[in-house]
């Protein structure tokens, strides 16, 4: 995201205004010219930025806000719940088949990530509904567009049925029947992507549209483009009919204008964000989440749906028992590593954590390499000294022969050492708090922020990272 993107600006708003003990109409009207500029600069339709701060205005200049306790986090509260507004107030999911084949049509640009939002849809279609997924590679004007579904499919053990390059209608006829005699039960079908909108293009996938009869037709949109891409919606959905969005490219430069966009411009709901190239990072859009994201406050519902989608019940269970005693050693802190890596990258995780918005430049560094070395260290060690960290804390002679082992200095070693302590304690802290001091954390989680370790002087490159 940019340093003055939309999110940048609006958690800047909310940390100025939560903060206020009373508030004035003059202070009001400030505050509006600052989320006003905010919205702009994120290229978020005049119109939309126009009745959004009309609206937030007239309920801030309510009594009951300008006379109650916490005006300043009120305000916060309706700017909250207009972002809501404005981006679906609901979230709105898959369309599956009461019975038989669900069919889902996807429509979109070239170069807006829809063969890539394809197989990313197929591997959330098999691992939270439990369905058996096949593509249909449709897009006949691009040959790379079916050799690069045909990649994905592979990579991810999905079929695609293709016949190369032929009339879209027939391919999509024949796929249809095969998925039916074989007994999928969600087919995607990659449709052309062009360049620019035009005649042929969009008669072509009426022509599909008419023969599939689709559940769902879900048009891929590059978030980059900002306003832009509520008018492509609005102009794929006027002649198409598509019954949703997913946003792409998320995580890149984009200023956030679209996802403000797209749902009043083309009245389409956005279903699905996607964020970077790894087939597992697709999210059901969540209104509500995105409105608390945008203003710093974390998503911590999205956090616990990716702990229970990525580890087992009962391995968390036994973690979290080895963590509060003081049996947790070093074979234990590389299981939990291993854990936290199969729910994505780190930054992301740590960026659904309430209080951890205001530090996006420190999360966006966040090296991922870090993790790779501690795994590295700890291989280094003998299976006794992994089990029994002690001995490493009693021999400054192990400790040196561990570094030189695993390729580093002794002062990694040390940092690591410290992490374990400290994890240690933590977990003893919480074990030992009663619900009254819990839900005190809860209320100020910056206070549980993640430190960062120091980065190491000398030669070759420094290497920072983040004590857990």
């Amino acid at each position: 995201m940019m340093k003055n993107s939309l999110s940048d600006r609006l958690q800047m708003f909310v940390r100025r205004t939560t903060g206020r003990a009373a508030l004035t109409e003059k202070d009001i009207d400030e505050m509006m010219r600052e989320v006003r500029l905010s919205l702009l600069e994120a290229d978020v339709n005049f119109k939309i930025v126009k009745q959004f701060t009309n609206n937030v205005k007239e309920q801030a200049l309510g009594e009951k806000i300008l006379k109650g306790l916490n005006p300043g986090q009120q305000v916060v509260k309706v700017v909250h719940d207009e972002l809501k507004r404005i981006m679906g107030e609901e979230s709105v999911g898959l369309v599956y088949a009461t019975s038989g084949l669900t069919k889902i049509m996807t429509i979109g640009l070239q170069g807006s990530g829809k063969t890539t939002a394809i197989g990313k849809l197929g591997l959330w279609i098999r691992k939270k509904d439990k369905k058996n997924v096949m593509f249909i590679a449709a897009d006949v004007y691009r040959p790379a567009a079916i050799d690069q579904l045909k990649t994905i499919g592979k990579s991810l053990g999905i079929h695609v049925y293709d016949e190369g390059i032929k009339d879209a209608r027939v391919i999509v006829k024949n796929g249809l029947a095969y998925a039916k005699e074989n007994n999928y039960d969600v087919v995607i079908i990659d449709t052309a992507g062009r360049l620019t909108i035009d005649e042929d293009m969009m008669q072509e996938l009426k022509d599909v549209k008419e023969l599939a009869q689709p559940n769902d037709v879900l048009l891929t949109v590059d978030a980059m483009m900002g306003q832009e891409a509520a008018n492509v919606a609005k102009s794929f959905h006027d002649q198409i009919g598509a019954t949703g969005v997913i946003l792409t490219k998320m995580d890149g430069d984009t200023r956030g204008g679209a996802a403000l966009s797209i749902r009043e411009i083309s009245q389409i709901p956005i279903k699905f964000t996607s964020n970077g190239e790894k087939m597992d990072t697709l999210e059901a859009f969540h209104p509500d989440r995105m409105a608390s994201r945008i203003l710093g406050m974390g998503d911590m519902l999205t956090l616990i749906e990716e702990v229970t989608s990525n580890i087992d019940e009962e391995e968390a269970k036994n973690m979290m028992e080895k963590m509060m005693s003081d049996s947790y050693n070093y074979l234990d802190l590389q299981k939990q590593f291993k854990m936290i890596k199969r729910m994505g990258s780190i930054s992301k995780i740590l960026g659904f954590i309430p209080g951890l918005g205001k530090m996006k430049d420190a999360l966006s560094n966040v090296d991922e390499k870090q993790f790779d070395i501690i795994s590295v260290i700890i291989n280094s060690m003998t299976e006794e000294e992994r089990k029994y960290p002690e001995l490493i804390d009693k021999s400054s002679r192990r400790r040196e022969r561990i570094a030189k082992g695993a390729g580093v200095q002794v002062a990694d070693v040390n940092r690591l050492r410290e992490s374990l302590v400290q994890q240690k304690q933590m977990m003893k802290k919480f074990a030992n708090m009663d619900e009254n001091q819990l839900e005190r954390m809860s209320k100020n989680p910056s206070a549980f922020q993640p430190q960062p370790m120091k980065a190491k002087k000398g030669k070759g490159k420094n290497r920072g990272g983040f004590r857990f």
